[in-house]
């Protein structure tokens, strides 16, 4: 029987059906449980939204984008709060959606690539990693992105790739960089209803579940955000684990940390 027939069948709630798939997972737990991070992108514009996202008590990662009306306040607030905060840079994409203030086109030169991500992580304060936004077309350009992942090593920044193309070579860029770097493995809301955000989530912890950790992205939707709400406070219960970026970049790495780099000037990072 499928779960959606037993969910009409014996009335569990969708929340009901994540924790008795999780239930049996439990019992094959390891010492490390699997382990997921969700970041969440596109804030900024929305207050409340990401207010309640603030809020939460597991350590969700919260992605800014840059110059939005209340970037700065709300990265300040989730800094204050124990949130990770990451910039979410616009970069050119294939749909030709505008990518607004901060973003990164194939048109720029190497100079303009560079300040206007340098300058973007300075209108999101305490950003630890950047990933990008879109940039279906850009991060599948070697020469653009190894000006970009320059800037972010010079930083001192880790970098995930939210994989919007198939044809991306923005993780191998970065590892060629040294620059601590993971891809997303699933997207959590391209579908907005709480059946679709709920398979979805199934298929982050299944991954977890085979592999030991999982990144997931979402966006501050509503359905998005009440979901989350409902199923993070019960993960702990049943052998799961939420994890910051930098956590589970840790797990990766046999729980050594994202090692540290002094800024360097411009010009030493420009191979």
């Amino acid at each position: 029987m499928n779960p959606d027939t037993v969910l009409k069948t014996i009335g569990l709630t969708t929340l009901a059906w994540v924790l008795l798939l999780l239930c049996g997972s439990a019992q094959a737990m390891e010492k490390q449980p699997p382990t997921i991070a969700i970041i969440i992108d596109d804030l900024g514009v929305d207050r409340e939204a990401a207010q309640r996202l603030i809020d939460l008590e597991s350590p969700v990662t919260l992605a800014f984008l840059p110059y939005r009306p209340h970037t700065r306040e709300l990265a300040n607030a989730a800094s204050r709060h124990g949130k990770e905060v990451m910039l979410h840079a616009p970069m050119a994409n294939m749909g030709q959606v505008a990518l607004g203030p901060g973003g990164l086109s194939l048109e720029m030169s190497r100079e303009q690539i560079v300040q206007s991500l340098s300058e973007s992580l300075k209108a999101v304060p305490h950003a630890s990693g950047v990933n990008n936004h879109m940039g279906s077309l850009l991060t599948g350009q070697e020469r653009p992105m190894r000006w970009v992942m320059d800037e972010i090593a010079r930083h001192n920044l880790y970098f995930i790739d939210s994989r919007t193309t198939k044809a991306t070579v923005a993780a191998t860029t970065a590892h060629a960089r040294d620059i601590p770097t993971m891809s997303r493995d699933v997207f959590l809301d391209n579908e907005l209803s709480e059946r679709s955000i709920h398979q979805q989530f199934r298929r982050l912890l299944k991954e977890a579940r085979e592999n030991g950790t999982a990144i997931g992205i979402g966006h501050p939707h509503e359905e998005t955000i009440a979901y989350l709400e409902k199923i993070l406070p019960k993960l702990d219960e049943y052998g799961y684990a939420v994890a910051t970026v930098s956590g589970l970049w840790a797990i990766r790495q046999d729980r050594q940390p994202i090692p540290g780099r002094t800024l360097v000037p411009l010009e030493a990072s420009s191979r």
